[in-house]
């Protein structure tokens, strides 16, 4: 549960090879690791690794997509709970080349907004972007914040705000308002699953995503909570299956790690099956919150998340890697193997470039 603060300043971090940043000159020095820059656009070499980290500087909670063509990544700044104050983005056409496309949601575009913006969620929704996102970490009903939403008409911003009002302001079924994750069924319903404390719901969302529609049991938010969650859950459909994800562990310490349920529907129930990420202590520790890439139109995965690099004793210098996900013969999830190779230069489209 996040409740002792969240995410880490801007100093140097170790650099994916392709990453597009400044080479700062000392682990001192505070500089933005974020700047604009020309979207790539040139594919990488065959056998070309993305290395990891894949991001440069301080992030966490990626949360991944395809959209136009390029793999995004939208993660947490990863710094003191004051200075959460804007998202950054991130683009590729290969997982090894990264343009950065930097602030495009700041608080001061969120009237009740005011620091710990965490965990954005991506949805393309009627012709617009719509970016989920928590603020402020409230700690009861009495206090301004939770789920908000912001709009735009591109993936790289600038959002504004949606409603001038959180989305989720209140803890349902005791779940904080935080990590939110966007899933759309393959009927079309859209919802959100979310929440930190030990509590994760499920809602359903309105045509518009001004509000909510009730759920088959006429519940507003379900609770579907499965053994072990702590935060950070995700969703995802692969031949029929419902995978549900979550974040198990504390996310200051080295036993943070990621583990996963299925089900035949997106109500569940869900029954845990064990773990596929944690910590290796020949690599990093604090391996957790994360997302899962589906390459369009092929049975190619990759789960991005985020990690502590070994010696690192600040909890907000967390840096965010990518790996193959993989399945066996029954559809179970491998044990993922975390790496500093990262994973192959693979396109966006699956017949082109």
């Amino acid at each position: 549960m996040k409740t002792p603060a969240q995410k880490p300043p801007q100093r140097a971090a170790r650099l994916a090879p392709h990453a597009t940043t400044l080479v700062l000159a000392s682990l001192g020095a505070i500089l933005p690791a974020c700047r604009a820059s020309t979207p790539a656009t040139s594919r990488a070499a065959p056998g070309a690794l993305s290395g990891n980290p894949i991001l440069p500087g301080w992030y966490a909670d990626p949360e991944g997509a395809v959209i136009g063509g390029r793999y995004w990544i939208f993660p947490t700044t990863s710094a003191r709970y004051d200075e959460q104050t804007y998202f950054d983005a991130f683009s590729s056409p290969d997982l090894v080349h990264w343009t950065c496309h930097p602030k495009i949601l700041e608080k001061v575009s969120v009237s009740w907004a005011r620091r710990a913006m965490w965990a954005p969620a991506l949805a393309h929704h009627n012709g617009r972007y719509f970016l989920f996102f928590a603020a402020n970490d409230i700690q009861s009903d009495s206090e301004p914040g939770g789920i908000g939403v912001a709009v735009a008409d591109r993936p790289e911003g600038p959002f504004s705000d949606y409603l001038g009002k959180p989305l989720i302001a209140a803890f349902h079924n005791g779940a904080q308002p935080i990590d939110q994750c966007f899933f759309r069924d393959r009927d079309g319903r859209c919802y959100l699953i979310y929440g930190g404390w030990r509590h994760c719901n499920l809602t359903q969302l309105n045509a518009d995503f001004t509000g909510f529609v009730p759920l088959p049991d006429g519940s507003t938010f379900k609770e579907v909570t499965p053994e072990g969650y702590v935060e950070g859950p995700f969703m995802f459909v692969r031949n029929g299956r419902y995978y549900f994800m979550w974040s198990e562990g504390g996310w200051t310490g080295p036993d943070y790690s990621v583990a996963y349920a299925t089900a035949d529907s997106v109500h569940g129930p869900f029954t845990r099956l064990g773990k596929i990420l944690q910590q290796d202590p020949a690599v990093a520790t604090g391996a957790g919150h994360h997302s899962v890439i589906q390459r369009p139109g092929a049975d190619q995965y990759y789960i991005v998340y985020h990690r502590r690099p070994l010696g690192e004793t600040d909890r907000d210098h967390r840096v965010v890697c990518i790996e193959r996900l993989e399945f066996d013969e029954r559809g179970f999830i491998k044990p993922v193997r975390m790496t500093t190779d990262g994973v192959e230069a693979v396109g966006a489209r699956l017949n082109g470039p």
